[in-house]
This record gives structure tokens, sequence and C-alpha cells, in this order.
């Protein structure tokens, strides 16, 4: 791979894919079949992003004896249940399908992705919009510890041959920003995801957008000799 090649690396659930509906639905399943109280929708979109056990460790924090092993496995179930129903609840942001085709044509630029979703299900969603084979490293909560830890954006760094400073983190929590500096790389949040915009600004990141048509530009600005015309 050349020198020049830079690597952009999205996150899925909260910037990609606005799986809200899913994820709380499968949450509601997960507890209600331990006979819990399920937390309210607000809490359960703020661990968006962590692995499944690191969230539901947040979400029971000081909870005696909290089940989270089986909550996983419950939650795992219900998720697969909800997608072999064939609802569209996992839909693709506006532009994100145009956005990542201009970046995927561009020769200067590859296409990585880091998400809290297991490799399964991220493969899952992508073919199913018809965009897994415009990502050249995917990397999940079964190849590295959970974000903000930066092992996945390592990983994908080191699978693409490319130096932290050649690389982009795009997404929507702070886990990802936080994920992205850990890693030396730059990072750009989303403000249609879960957690608001100035957290993203507040923790680091170098340019916050508020529109997929946006995307090009930002990339442009942080390396300006690899802008959306190159």
């Amino acid at each position: 791979m050349r020198n020049s090649t830079r690597l952009v690396i999205f996150d899925c659930d909260g910037t990609l894919v606005d799986s809200q509906h899913m994820i709380c639905a499968a949450m509601q399943h997960a507890f209600s079949d331990h006979a819990l109280p399920c937390p309210p929708r607000e809490k359960l979109l703020s661990i968006v992003g962590l692995s499944l056990a690191e969230a539901f460790h947040r979400l029971g924090e000081g909870i005696e004896r909290f089940p989270v092993g089986s909550l996983v496995e419950r939650y795992k179930a219900a998720f697969y249940m909800l997608r072999a129903r064939g609802e569209d609840m996992e839909p693709l942001y506006p532009g994100a399908r145009e956005a990542i085709d201009r970046l995927a044509a561009r020769q200067d630029i590859v296409l990585g992705m880091a998400t809290g979703k297991s490799q399964r299900g991220v493969r899952a969603v992508l073919g199913r919009h018809g965009l897994l084979d415009r990502f050249q490293t995917i990397k999940t909560a079964d190849d590295a510890p959970s974000k903000p830890h930066p092992g996945m954006v390592l990983e994908a760094l080191r699978e693409a041959g490319v130096e932290a400073s050649s690389a982009i983190v795009v997404g929507d929590t702070t886990y990802d920003i936080d994920m992205a500096r850990a890693a030396g790389t730059f990072a750009v949040g989303v403000g249609w995801g879960y957690h608001a915009a100035a957290a993203l600004r507040a923790c680091g990141a170098h340019a916050v957008i508020d529109d997929f048509a946006d995307l090009a530009a930002a990339i442009g600005t942080i390396w300006p000799h690899h802008g959306p015309d190159r």
C-alpha cells in the first residue's frame, strides 16, 4: 500500500446506521426476561458503542448480583429474533450511502470500521445495505477490548498498513473520540447520533459535522493536501 494512503474508520450504530429502535427493543426483551426494570431510553442510548458486556456493566452499576452475562445472551437472542423478522429497524442515516460511495471511489482513501457490534452483526447490517465490500478492515468487540480502549483502531491501522497520523475515526459518541485520541488518530464527530455534539467537542473531536454532505470538507480540512477533489 502506498504511503500516501489515508484510512477513514467509521463507527456503525449512531453514525452510519440508526439502530436505536432495534437496540432499545432488544434491551426491553433482555430485561423483561430477567424480571428487571428496563432503564430509560436515554440511558440505553448513552451506552451504545460499548461492547455488550461493558454496556451492561454500566447499566447495572450499583445493583447487587446484576446478571451481566445472562443479559448479554438474552440481548443477543432478542436482537437476532428481531432481525430475522425482516423489519427495517436499522436504516442508514440520510446521506450515509452517498458519503461512503464518494470516499470509496477515491484513490487516496481506504475505509475501515470500528464498532461495538460483533463481526456477525456488523457484517449482516452492512451486507443488507450493500456496503460490506466498501470496507477494507472491520474491527469489532470480537477483536479487541471495548471502546474507548484504542485496540480496535490500532488493529485496523495494522491491517491497513497505515500510520495513526494518516487515519481519521468518524463517530457519534465520546467513546469513539476517546478511542481515536488514545490511538493517536484524528477524530470527526457526527451530530446526529447518541451523544451531544458539545460532548464530542469537549473530549477532543477535531471537527463535528451535522450532515454527511460535510464529511469530505472536514476530511479536507484535517488533511489539506487530501481534500474532497483529490
